[in-house]
C-alpha cells in the first residue's frame, strides 16, 4: 500500500473519531443536565425539585446505557423512581446497578422490545402530577420499545416495517406509519406520563432534528396523520403486501374511526419539556477542525444528507475526482465532509448497510483515481445489519477487487457491500460506541 494511501486512512480514522468524541451521548447528558440549589437545570428548563416526590427515569436507543449513566450521574439519590433502560444487544457499554436493562433487537423489533414496552407502560400508569420523568432518547428508539396497537400483532408490525425498509422508505416515512401503530410513538409515551412533568433529552439522528421523528417522536406533538400513513403504504406499492390488520387500521383511521395521535396544542403536552442535546452537526464540526489540524483544506456540504445511498455518493465521488483533476471547489490536501442518513432500495440478497454502499458506489466511479480515499461509518458502531460501522474505499478499491476475483459492480448490483469489503479487509469497525447521531462520510484528497 503506497505511503500516501496509509496516510490517508490513518487521518480518515482520527477525523472520524474526533467526531465520535463530540458527539458522545454520556457527555452531551453531564453537559446540559445540572442539579443546582435544589433545581434541575437542563438548557433553558429549570425544576424545582421541591416540586416533585419521584424522580423516574426510561432511556431507549442505542446509546441509552449511557444516556442513563449520565442522567444517574447528574441525579445521584435524586432519582428514587423506576430506571428503565432499553437498548440494542451488545450496546451494554456500563453496568449500571439500579436499572433494568432491557437487550432488544434493532431495526426490527423482537420480544424482548415488546417487553421493555409493556414494563414502560407499567410504570407510566404509576405515575401522577407529583412525578418527574426524566426520558433520554437515541437513535434506534422506535424500534427497541414495541408497543403494537390493539389489533396488530409484533410479527404483522414487524413485517410492515421489513416491507417499508426494503422499498427504500426514508426515517420519517418509516416513523410516520409506525407511529400509526404504536401505543406509546406519535407522542404516545407523554399521553401515557401525564399529568406527570417530563424532561426529554434527545440525541438526534434523523435530518433536521425534528422531534417527531426522533425515536418516532414519544414525547412530541404529531404532525401527521392516519392518512399520510396509508399515503406511505401506496406509495411504495405495499398495499397488498402488508397484513391485512395494518391496512385496516390505517383506512380506519384515514376514515376517522379512530382516534389521532395528540398533536400541538394537546393538553398532553403541557409539561413536557423536549431537549436536543447532541446532533450530526456537532460532530461533523469536531470532524472539521481535527481535519484542518491534520493540514486538509475542508468544505463541509451538509449535515443533513439523504437520499439513495449509491447516488449520493457518485455525487460526492465526482466532487473528489473533480479535486484531484483540477483542484476545484478546493486544492488539495483537501477533506469533504457531509452526514446524515441515506437510505438503501434493496434489490437484491446480500449483506450490508447504507455506508458500506455508500463506500462500494463511490470506489467505482473513483477506479484509478490517485490518492483518494471515502471513509463512509455510522456513529453508533453499526451500519445495517452488520457488525461493521461502514467501509473504507481508495482509488485502487477496484482494481484489488478484480485482482482477487471480485466485481464492484455485480456485488453492488445485490447489495452485498459487507462481503466485498470484508474480502478486501476495509471494513470500518469500531463497536457500540455508545452514540448515535446519524452517519459520517469524509472524501479525502492527498
Amino acid at each position: 500500500m503506497k505511503n500516501t494511501e496509509t496516510k490517508l486512512r490513518k487521518d480518515a480514522r482520527a477525523i472520524f473519531g474526533a467526531a465520535l468524541s463530540a458527539a458522545n451521548a454520556k457527555n452531551a447528558v453531564l453537559k446540559h443536565l445540572r442539579l443546582r440549589s435544589g433545581k434541575l437545570m437542563a438548557r433553558d428548563v429549570t425544576l424545582p425539585l421541591r416540586d416533585f416526590d419521584r424522580i423516574s427515569l426510561i432511556a431507549a436507543g442505542k446509546a441509552g446505557v449511557s444516556m442513563a449513566g449520565a442522567v444517574n450521574e447528574s441525579l445521584g439519590d435524586r432519582l428514587n423512581g423506576e430506571c428503565l433502560v432499553v437498548t440494542k444487544g451488545g450496546h451494554v457499554t456500563e453496568q449500571l446497578t439500579h436499572a433494568r436493562i432491557f437487550e432488544a433487537a434493532h431495526p426490527i423489533p423482537d420480544e424482548v422490545s415488546e417487553s421493555a414496552a409493556k414494563a414502560v407502560r407499567d410504570c407510566l400508569k404509576e405515575l401522577n402530577a407529583r412525578d418527574l420523568l426524566v426520558v433520554a432518547i437515541s437513535g434506534g428508539a422506535s424500534a427497541l420499545l414495541a408497543a403494537p396497537c390493539e389489533g396488530v400483532s409484533l410479527e404483522e408490525k414487524k413485517q410492515t416495517t421489513e416491507l417499508l425498509l426494503r422499498a427504500g422508505a426514508d426515517i420519517a416515512e418509516l416513523n410516520t406509519v409506525r407511529k400509526h401503530l404504536s401505543l406509546l410513538k406519535g407522542g404516545g409515551l407523554a399521553a401515557l406520563a401525564y399529568p406527570a412533568t417530563v424532561l426529554t433529552l434527545i440525541l438526534s439522528d434523523v435530518i433536521g432534528d425534528r422531534l417527531d421523528v426522533i425515536g418516532s417522536g414519544m414525547t412530541a406533538p404529531d404532525p401527521t396523520t392516519f392518512e399520510h400513513a396509508l399515503g406511505i403504504v401506496h406509495r411504495f406499492r405495499l398495499g397488498d403486501q402488508i397484513p391485512r390488520s395494518v391496512l385496516g387500521r390505517l383506512e380506519r383511521g384515514t376514515n376517522g374511526l379512530l382516534p389521532e395521535t395528540p398533536k400541538e396544542g394537546d393538553l398532553t403536552f403541557e409539561n413536557v419539556h423536549n431537549i436536543v442535546i447532541g446532533s450530526n452537526a456537532l460532530a461533523l464540526d469536531a470532524a472539521r477542525k481535527e481535519a484542518r489540524t491534520r493540514g486538509y483544506r475542508t468544505i463541509l456540504l451538509s449535515s443533513s444528507m439523504g437520499g439513495e445511498a449509491r447516488e449520493v455518493a457518485r455525487v460526492h465521488a465526482a466532487i473528489l475526482a473533480e479535486i484531484r483533476r483540477s483542484g476545484n471547489p478546493v486544492r488539495s490536501p483537501a477533506c469533504i465532509l457531509s452526514g446524515g442518513e441515506t437510505t438503501v432500495t434493496v434489490h437484491g440478497g446480500g449483506k450490508g448497510g447504507r455506508n458500506q454502499e455508500f463506500a462500494l458506489a463511490a470506489s467505482i466511479e473513483l477506479a484509478g483515481v490517485r490518492d483518494v480515499l471515502v471513509f463512509s461509518a455510522g456513529t453508533d458502531g453499526t451500519d445495517g445489519p452488520t457488525d461493521a460501522a461502514g467501509a473504507i474505499a481508495t482509488g485502487s478499491t477496484v482494481q484489488r477487487a478484480r485482482e482477487a476475483g471480485l466485481s464492484a459492480a455485480e456485488y453492488l448490483s445485490r447489495n452485498d457491500s459487507y462481503t466485498f469489503f470484508e474480502a478486501l479487509e476495509d471494513l470500518v469497525k469500531t463497536g457500540p460506541t455508545g452514540t448515535n447521531v446519524m452517519d459520517v462520510h469524509l472524501l479525502v484528497a492527498g
